[in-house]
């Protein structure tokens, strides 16, 4: 799927797919690094990512139906836009 992304990104805006799959890569780097800083990341009209807390928990190995010890921790979350809702509908 990257690739097919990268492929588009390259013809639309008629540069290398070496200069989109940086471009890209770059995309990635600063929606990670904000969401790595507590920052939440819009897209107006796209969505929204941010990072939800999940605490600490038990639960149980499936297999042998022991409980272990589930660690917290913080997960990302992405919220479609009305922009992106209204594209698909």
């Amino acid at each position: 799927m990257k690739e097919q992304i990268v492929a588009k990104m390259a013809s639309e805006a008629k540069i290398s797919k070496a200069q989109a799959g940086r471009a890209l890569k770059a995309f990635f780097d600063g929606i990670t690094t904000d969401l790595k800083r507590g920052k939440r990341v819009t897209f107006v009209g796209f969505g929204t990512f941010n990072i939800s807390k999940r605490k600490a928990r038990q639960g149980r190995n499936p297999q042998t139906g022991e409980p272990i010890k589930i660690k917290a921790a913080r997960v990302p979350k992405f919220k479609a836009g009305k922009g992106l809702k209204d594209a698909l509908n």
